[in-house]
């Protein structure tokens, strides 16, 4: 009999952890599908806004983390830490690429009604597409032509584009529910959560956890 697993992971686009942490999750995935196979993963990604007071059009990245962080030297051993993260993972980052931190809210917006016009498969494609298209392409995630394109390019026809474009959504995508934690966050089976770009292993363990959990309860 087939069980099934529920994961809400809290993401947000211009967060390099939550790449790495995708990454680690899809291992951890993998993982559980050898050692359980009668598991089913249902992953329910909920955008996460870090910086609503960015500007609508972006501000430059690198005068955007030297006020963050306070140094030039403080910056780059930020960045080489993630960066050092990001290659266990075998993702490239170069964040002398990327010209502007931009405001998220569009790609949220797309993404969240993404969800409810297409299937999952279409969407994950779509997730990676955002976070490719920023953290290795430098694109504007902000603009609204970018994102339309992104979203052809991942196989969404003018139909599906045209009711995602076209649904409602004033949902504010800032959340409380990681505590004041950041992003990435994971939720399992809405019992515990784990906090980070936490490794595929301690992920896995959660599952595992989880799937106790569930056997306990039945």
């Amino acid at each position: 009999m087939t069980r099934q697993l529920t994961i809400d992971v809290f993401f947000e686009f211009i967060c390099p952890w939550c790449l790495i942490g995708k990454r680690q999750l899809n291992n951890a995935i993998q993982q559980l599908k050898q050692s359980h196979p009668d598991v089913n993963v249902l992953l329910q990604w909920r955008g996460v806004q870090l910086l609503p007071q960015i500007p609508k059009d972006g501000v430059p990245f690198k005068a955007f983390y030297l006020v963050r962080l306070g140094n030039a030297t403080a910056v780059r051993q930020r960045q080489e830490q993630v960066r050092q993260a990001a290659k266990i993972v075998g993702i490239d980052l170069d964040f002398n690429l990327i010209p502007r931190m931009p405001n998220t809210s569009k790609a949220h917006v797309l993404f969240k009604n993404a969800l409810k016009f297409a299937s999952p498969t279409l969407c994950d494609r779509l997730l990676e597409a955002i976070f490719t298209a920023y953290f290795h392409h430098s694109e504007d995630i902000s603009d609204i032509a970018t994102l339309q394109k992104i979203a052809s390019y991942c196989g969404f026809t003018d139909e599906v584009l045209e009711k995602i474009f076209a649904a409602q959504n004033n949902t504010a995508f800032i959340s409380a529910d990681t505590g004041g934690k950041g992003v990435p966050y994971f939720v399992f089976d809405g019992s515990f959560a784990m906090a980070g770009a936490q490794p595929a292993q301690a992920l896995y363990q959660a599952m595992l956890e989880a799937l106790e959990m569930q056997e306990q309860y039945a």
